[in-house]
């Protein structure tokens, strides 16, 4: 089961919450409660309050047991922008943008398993990066050095 929690209209840009919210994903719940607890961020206290309140929302509406939790998604999306105005030299103005963003959480009690990889998926070749530009590089380096004994000669 899926719970979730949101935290609209953050005082924070939205990139510099989107730093903290990586760290924690995929994460035991109670890993990530560590990580933002020792993070010295302002991002950390309000990506900590939002987990919190998804643990909670587990606990009390849908009986879920906060140490089988897992972090599924920690998403940052960007919220309204107030302008404001700061002025400047010869009475001229510069914009401040005073940043919001929504930070949304998503808790997980169910163990997924990464899907194993398809050999030969993509169209992709088996062999090392460094093993199929080898002959390439040889056949463009034998023209150059037939040219460079003709000059010799």
């Amino acid at each position: 089961m899926q719970v979730q929690s949101t935290f609209r209209m953050a005082r924070i840009s939205a990139f510099k919450a989107r730093e903290v919210t990586r760290e924690i994903q995929g994460l035991p719940v109670s890993a990530a409660i560590d990580i933002l607890a020792f993070s010295p961020k302002k991002a950390a206290g309000l990506v900590g309050k939002t987990l919190k309140s998804a643990i909670a929302n587990a606990e009390n509406n849908h009986d879920l047991r906060a140490d089988r939790l897992t972090v599924k998604e920690a998403v940052v999306g960007e919220g309204p922008t107030v302008h404001r105005f700061s002025a400047r030299a010869r009475g001229s103005a510069s914009p401040i943008r005073k940043r919001t963003s929504h930070i949304k959480i998503t808790l997980t009690d169910e163990i997924e398993l990464p899907e194993p990889r398809k050999k030969g998926s993509a169209g992709k070749s088996s062999k090392p990066r460094a093993a199929r530009k080898a002959p390439a590089a040889a056949a463009t380096a034998a023209p150059a050095a037939e040219a460079a004994n003709q000059e010799n000669e």
